[in-house]
């Protein structure tokens, strides 16, 4: 039942003020006690005696507030309960209900989408529907840990291991069904990014606050060894092509780590860019590129003399890194920019590939290099990077071949982490302050370059909040 809270006074006994609906108030014990007491008073004593003491206890039900955004906006939403079907509702609204409640969002061109909730807490729950023709279809949404950094497949496919930026390790989930499959604790702070070696037998994850690597045995989820980069605030890492070496860069030193994995030692701390994140080595190991988030730099070292040039300076926010091994394209996210660049790693010669939505973070490529995936969160919120924006945020599906938009994806709040799965047929991505996992389903390029993609006008027309 829908249910609206009231101020209400106290003053020894309840008093519920009615407002049109029923009143619901939290769990609460009234207790009253009254007592009589007289005073005789002589020159030599005094006498107190209590006369009456009664106690009277009141148990009223509880109350949880749920807190719905949806999108579209003009959705119909429905919501279910034990004993009632509430059609039309407006939200925030005030729930008594101790079993689990269902939640029907309907839209004209877009797919129905239902959502059970149980309640222990109040919800805020970020709730959006898919077009009816998009290509891409989501197999499974879950709530994850703290602040949600990065997702990533194991070789094999068969877990998505999700790294927690506050939090305190790593969680694995079953990526078709969001099932929890482990947790790997790690001391001293939360993960930020993740990768697995080619026979997804080890895992590297890193750790700012204590500038660690953590190297993992995959199938028993036990920590190896601790890998100490000698930075500060280290995050993205990179394998060599014979993953003898792993480097990483180092967000407030400002240079990357040359790790060799024999001895775990640090060979050597390269100058770099302000602000280094995304990394990226070329398949014969002879040039690592690196991604300066203050400036905008794409940087390359040759790894043969330990030379750096700035290729690329953009003046805004270099963020992260991928490449086409076979074509040897590489592709930069200018999160300042809203524009992916492409870099030809023959000839470092660099223009902009493709526009796309507010604030561009994460991107991946298909295993054939044909697809590029962009992760964007959308405009921050000005008082802080923690808050939820003004926007929506999105999943870019762009043909590298043309720089078409083949299809779109609506976001939560931050889409952040993603991955594409080894075999090319599930995308995973975390929205960071929703703390939510999502993983769809992706069709042939061939569906994908004849199919009803090409919305992506639509689509940001729909993410604007």
């Amino acid at each position: 039942m829908a249910v609206k809270k009231c101020n209400f006074n106290w003053l020894f006994v309840l008093v519920v003020v009615s407002c049109g609906q029923t009143i619901s108030a939290p769990d609460l014990t009234i207790s009253t006690t009254t007592s009589t007491t007289s005073t005789t008073s002589t020159t030599s004593t005094t006498s107190t005696t209590s006369t009456t003491s009664t106690t009277s206890t009141t148990t009223l039900p509880t109350s949880y507030r749920l807190e719905l955004n949806v999108l579209p906006k003009n959705s119909q939403i429905t919501i279910e309960t034990s004993d009632a079907i509430l059609a039309d509702v407006q939200v925030p609204i005030d729930l008594d209900t101790p079993s689990p409640v269902k939640i029907f969002i309907e839209a004209e061109g877009f797919e129905t989408l239902s959502e059970t909730i149980s309640f222990n807490e109040d919800q805020n729950l970020v709730l959006y529907l898919d077009k009816e023709n998009q290509l891409l279809h989501k197999i499974a949404e879950w709530r994850s840990g703290g602040a949600p950094k990065q997702v990533a497949f194991t070789p094999n496919g068969e877990e998505l291991w999700v790294t927690q930026l506050v939090g305190a390790g790593v969680e694995i989930f079953d990526p078709k069904t969001g099932e929890l499959q482990g947790f790997v604790d790690l001391p001293d702070g939360g993960s930020v990014e993740i990768i697995f070696n080619r026979e997804g037998t080890l895992a590297y994850v890193s750790q700012m606050e204590t500038a660690s690597v953590y190297e993992i045995n995959v199938s028993t989820r036990e920590i190896i060894r601790n890998l100490d980069t000698e930075g500060s605030w280290s995050k993205v890492m990179v394998l060599s092509p014979d993953e003898k070496t792993l480097w990483v860069s180092n967000w407030s030193s400002n240079d990357v780590s040359e790790i060799d994995l024999s001895t775990g030692e640090v060979t050597e701390r390269m100058r770099s860019v302000v602000t280094p994140r995304g990394l990226w080595v070329t398949p014969d190991g002879l040039k690592l590129y690196v991604a300066g988030f203050e400036n905008g730099d794409i940087e390359v070292f040759d790894l043969t003399n330990r030379e750096s040039t700035v290729i690329h300076r953009t003046g805004g926010a270099m963020r992260h890194l991928a490449g086409n091994a076979e074509t040897g394209i590489l592709y930069a996210s200018e999160l300042g920019k809203d524009y992916i660049l492409s870099v030809d790693t023959a000839t470092d010669e660099v223009e902009i590939f493709a526009y796309v939505d507010n604030v561009p973070n994460t991107i991946d490529l298909s295993p054939d290099g044909k697809v590029l995936y962009v992760s964007s969160r959308g405009r921050n919120n000005s008082e802080s990077y923690h808050l939820i924006g003004p926007e929506w945020g999105s999943i870019a599906v762009i043909d590298t071949a043309t720089g078409d938009y083949l299809d779109a994806i609506i976001g939560g709040n931050q889409p952040t982490g993603l991955d594409v799965s080894p075999d090319g047929t599930m995308l995973a991505y975390s929205d960071f302050l929703d703390h939510r996992i999502t993983v769809y389903t992706i069709p042939s390029y061939e569906e994908l370059r004849n199919g009803n993609g090409g919305r992506w006008e639509m689509h940001l027309s729909e993410i604007v909040k």
